[in-house]
Order: structure tokens, then C-alpha cells, then sequence
């Protein structure tokens, strides 16, 4: 399990220090006059929130791996779901640059 968390946070790293330069980025387009949407995912995504910035959707599945760490057994489907959240940032980061 400890190995599980381990890896999720590495990857967490990763995608902060990518959201933060893909913020950025957004915030440059918006002063242009672009970037007109609502939210960067959709509910499907798996996210219950919200918002035009990479950031909040990076702090929410950090939350979710924090609280897998408190548990003695991984719950496999809070598990699932932060590891879905994960790669769905990911893929938006990919393809966002």
C-alpha cells in the first residue's frame, strides 16, 4: 500500500509542477481575450467540482491520495477514483501543451 501512495504522490509532483506552467499559460490566453469556458472537465471526469484552472483539480486529487495514506487497508474504490482523476489531468495536460 505505502508503495501505492508513494507512486501516486510522484506522479502528484509532476502534474503540479504541469498544471501550474499550464495555468499560466491559461491566464496569458484569457488576458488575450480567449479562453471563454466553464470548467476545464466535465462531471465524468470524476471531479465534483468546477473550475478554469488546473491547480484545484491537482489539490483535490492530492486530498484524495492524502486520505488513502491514513488508512491501515487501500480502499480500492476511492483508490480507482483518485487514479482516474489523476489520469484525466494527465491527459488534458498532454494535450494541452
Amino acid at each position: 500500500m505505502h508503495a501505492v501512495i508513494e507512486k501516486l504522490n510522484e506522479n502528484l509532483k509532476v502534474v503540479y509542477r504541469q498544471a501550474l506552467d499550464a495555468d499560466k499559460k491559461l491566464d496569458e490566453l484569457q488576458q488575450q481575450g480567449h479562453g471563454k469556458f466553464k470548467a476545464l472537465f466535465t462531471e465524468e471526469a470524476g471531479f465534483t467540482f468546477e473550475a478554469k484552472r488546473f491547480k484545484p483539480y491537482v489539490l483535490d486529487v492530492a486530498a484524495d491520495v492524502e486520505a488513502l495514506s491514513h488508512h491501515e487497508e487501500l480502499d480500492q474504490h476511492k483508490l480507482t477514483l483518485a487514479v482516474t482523476k489523476l489520469q484525466n489531468l494527465l491527459k488534458l495536460l498532454a494535450t494541452f501543451k
